[in-house]
Parts: structure tokens; sequence; C-alpha cells
């Protein structure tokens, strides 16, 4: 291809491996996160009964909904108008517009925190235990919300190792070691497992705030005065391009959380269980796709803001391929062997298997996309972001208060597929036709044919020789495995794995 062979040197290898570097952490932190993500959703399954757990996955889909409606969609503006207003020489603005995102996301994450605490009672209907999760997590949405925030700060100065270390690994870490010491040492209750998963935002939202400032005061000019004037105008032009991303950002968190509750509400709370369970390793797939995308984020909005589309086309192209790379593998395998990862939550979740295949078809088409909602953003598009998440987002209630009161989790899962498929195709015709950005570079092609090849193809063919029984599924992976890696090497340059260890000499300095 052309545009790769361009840029395969110079500036464009360079922001290569930029990403490569962020992204490998991020992702590796994202796994991490993930992983424990599913241990606490193990712990809380096999703690509670179905009844209690599905009660827990609600109210922390309802708190995790007011933290991002608290962001007021400022993890878009924040990181998209730090990189602008570098790329255009006007950083003595900087100052000003971390002030103009952070402000109203104290002061509003503050009124939510109060508004949940106050509807708790009839949020919860009288079940019990309910009510007193969701005031114990109404204390938490401000921290919630300003951890989120001041690590966009540091991404939008292209610093991913915050992020990591802060949010993917220290908050992690210590959920899992709070809610297995509720699980195993104290009386098992919802107040008490909120408790635990909520409290560690605490000493991360101190360690986020150190690490904003830190990111702001090394790049700040020299002088950073600005007129009233100039101030205002930021002002004005932040909220006009952030406004729409934040009703989108809480769009999309609906669509990630809305079905749990919908669940709950519809086909009750053990229903809900299993389909948190059964979609719990979505997370861990929209955890590798965060990791990709918010390293390569700030870089692509240089690149759009000067109009260096060539080097934007090139870096989409790249990180999605890497992320086809990352995620097609795990979504085959979950659909190899949905009854075993649920049978790991409990027997009664193995009902599930319906949910978790349907769930890991759209998401091979979701990833297959890339991070196209970003780059419809980082061109400027937020409007069109919009609409294309209240489509999706209609696409999901829609489906769901269809067909939830006759399938239950299935019909919940059939709303997020038709959600995810209109979520990411939708930008993709946008982009193309808007900014003539598209995914399926040779790169995205290489990963999708190796992915399905030894992850759909070769299991299948083996367990048609030797079963589908434990040691023929076991034999399958292996094999799937050891193909894939040989692959992998074998296609290192068409994929620019080499970006992951490669340095240019000349980049030295």
């Amino acid at each position: 291809m052309t545009l790769g062979g361009t840029l395969a040197t110079g500036s464009g290898a360079r922001e290569t491996r930029g990403v490569a570097r962020g992204g490998l952490a991020n992702v590796a932190g994202s796994a991490l996160a993930g992983g424990t993500g599913v241990v606490v959703t193990w712990i809380v399954a096999r703690s509670l009964g179905q009844a209690e757990a599905g009660a827990f996955f609600s109210a922390t889909a309802a708190f995790v909904l007011a933290g991002g409606l608290a962001k007021l969609g400022t993890g878009t503006g924040l990181v998209y108008w730090p990189a602008r207003l570098r790329a255009t020489g006007r950083s003595h603005l900087l100052g000003a517009c971390l002030r103009t995102g952070l402000t109203p996301v104290v002061v509003f994450s503050l009124a939510l925190a109060v508004a949940m605490w106050i509807a708790a009672p009839e949020i919860a209907h009288g079940v019990r235990g309910v009510a007193d999760a969701l005031r114990v997590l109404a204390l938490f949405i401000p921290l919630q919300a300003l951890t989120d925030v001041l690590l966009t700060v540091t991404r939008g100065y292209r610093s991913m190792r915050p992020t990591v270390l802060i949010d993917r690994v220290l908050r992690s870490c210590l959920q899992i070691l709070a809610v297995g010491a509720i699980g195993l040492f104290a009386a098992s209750s919802l107040p008490a497992f909120a408790m635990a998963w909520a409290v560690p935002y605490l000493p991360v939202t101190i360690l986020s705030a150190y690490a904003a400032r830190s990111a702001y005061l090394a790049g700040r000019p020299a002088d950073a005065t600005s007129p009233r004037a100039e101030r205002r105008q930021l002002r004005r032009e932040f909220w006009l391009f952030t406004g729409p991303r934040a009703l989108a950002a809480v769009a999309q968190l609906a669509l990630q959380r809305v079905d749990v509750l919908l669940v709950a509400a519809l086909s009750g709370l053990g229903a809900a269980a299993v389909y948190a369970v059964a979609g719990r390793f979505v997370i861990l797939i929209q955890f590798a796709n965060q990791g990709i995308s918010q390293s390569v984020q700030p870089r692509l909005a240089e690149a759009l803001s000067t109009g260096d589309r060539d080097a934007a086309n090139r870096l989409y192209q790249v990180a999605t391929g890497w992320l086809v790379l990352i995620t097609w593998p795990v979504n085959l395998l979950v659909i190899l062997f949905a009854p075993h990862y649920l049978r790991f939550f409990g027997d009664e979740y193995t009902s599930g298997t319906p949910v978790v295949r349907l769930l890991a078809a759209a998401m091979l088409v979701a990833t297959g996309c890339g991070m196209v909602d970003m780059v419809l953003s980082m061109a400027g598009r937020t409007s069109l972001n919009l609409g294309n998440v209240l489509v999706a987002l209609a696409v999901t209630i829609g489906l769901d208060v269809l067909l939830i009161p006759r399938w239950g989790a299935i019909g919940a899962a059939a709303g997020l597929a038709g959600a995810m498929l209109a979520n990411n195709l939708l930008p993709l015709i946008q982009v193309f036709r808007g900014a003539r950005l598209h995914p399926f570079g040779p790169g995205t092609r290489a990963a999708a044919l190796l992915s399905a090849g030894c992850f759909g193809v070769l299991p299948r063919a083996v367990t048609a020789l030797t079963g589908d029984g434990p040691a023929g599924l076991a034999l399958a992976a292996t094999a799937a495995i050891a193909t894939f890696g040989a692959g992998a090497w074998l296609l290192r340059e068409r994929l620019e794995l080499g970006a992951f260890t490669r340095r240019n000499p000349q980049e030295a300095s």
C-alpha cells in the first residue's frame, strides 16, 4: 500500500512507535483491569445469591452512569483542545482550557451525588440493602468523575503512565483486595460490597490530581498569560465542541449499562445477574479498545488539527490492526468456551451461553471498525457522534423493551448487539465520506484473516476430529495459540509489530 510505504519512516514511523509504546502499556494495564473485574464479578456471584448479585451489578451500573454524566463529555474535550492548542501555537491558553473543563465537573458531580443519595429509596423499590448500597456509592460519584477527568488531562499531554499505573493497576488491585476481603472475612452484604468496590477511588483521585498538576506544570510555557477575550472565546469553542460529546458520552455509557437495569426491571434480578456475568468479557474487550484508543487520541487530534490526513489515516489503520490482533482471538475463544467460561461463576449461570456467543459475534464487527467513534470526534464531528449514539441507544432500548419480557437475558443481548452494529457502522460510513479515513489497511486485513483462521476455523476442524470434550477443546486451543503466534511472527512487518521493539537510531536525541 502506497500510504504505508511513504510513511513507514520519518515522522509517521515515530508516531507509530509512540502509539505502540503508550498503547502496549495501556493495553497491559487494561488487561489487568479487565481480569480483576472478572475476578470481582466471580467473588460477588459466589458470595451473594443470584438476586443479590443482580442487585449489586444494577447498583454499580447506576453508579457508572452517574459518573459518566458528571464528566460532561470532557473526556474528549480535554484531549482534543490541549492537543489543538499546542499544535496551533496557543499553549498559553492551556491553563484556561483545563479550568474550563474541570470546574463544571466538580460542581455537577456533587449535585448528582446528592440527587442519588436522596433518590436511593425510590430507585431501590424496597429491595433489601439496595438503597444503602446506592447511598454508599453516591458518596464516591465526585471521586469517580474527577479521577477520569484528571487522568484525561495527563493523556492530553501524551502521558499514558498515570492512567495505567493509577487507574488500571492501582484501582483495580485495591478493588479486588477490598472486595475479596469482604467476601472472605466479613458478613456478605450489598452495602459492604459496594463500599469495598468504591473506596479505592479515594486514593486514586488524590494521585490523579498530582499527576495532572505535574503534567500541566511540565508543559506550561514561560508566559502563560492570556487576554480575557481570548479566554472567553476558548470557553465558547470548548463547550460548542464538548457539549454534543457530553450527551454522547452519557448515551454511550447508557448503552453499556442500561441493559442490566432493564433486565432487572423487566425480567428480575436473577436474570440481571446471569446477563451481567455473561457479558463481563465485553468490558474486557472495551478496556483493550480504550487502551489503544487513548494512546492514539492526542496524536490523531494533532494530525487532524494540522490537516495531515495521511498521518491520521495511518494511525487509524495501524491501531485498528493491533486492536483486531488482540481482541478477535479473545472473542473467538469465548465463543468456543462459552459454557465452560460461565460455569466458572456457578452452574446456575450456564443458561447465559447464547448471550455470550451473540455478544462475542457482535464484538467482532465492532472491533473490526476500530476506535471509529473517537476518530469521528477528533475530526470535529461531535454532533454526528451524538446522533449515532442516540440511534444506537434507541435501538438497544427498543429491542430490550420488546424482547426482554419474553426472552430475558438473550433479549437484552440482542438489543446490545444491534446497538453495537449501529454505533460502529454509522460512524464508519461518516468518517469515510467526511474525512476519507478508514480502518481497513493491510495490517487490519492480515490481523483479521490470521485471527479468524487460527481461532475460528482451526479449532472447529480439531474438535470435529477429536470431539468437543475437555481434551478436544484443550487441543484445539493449544493448536490455535501456537499457529497464531507463528503467523503473527511471519506477518510482523505487515502488522507493524516492530514498532513495539524497534527504535530508529535517527530518533535518538
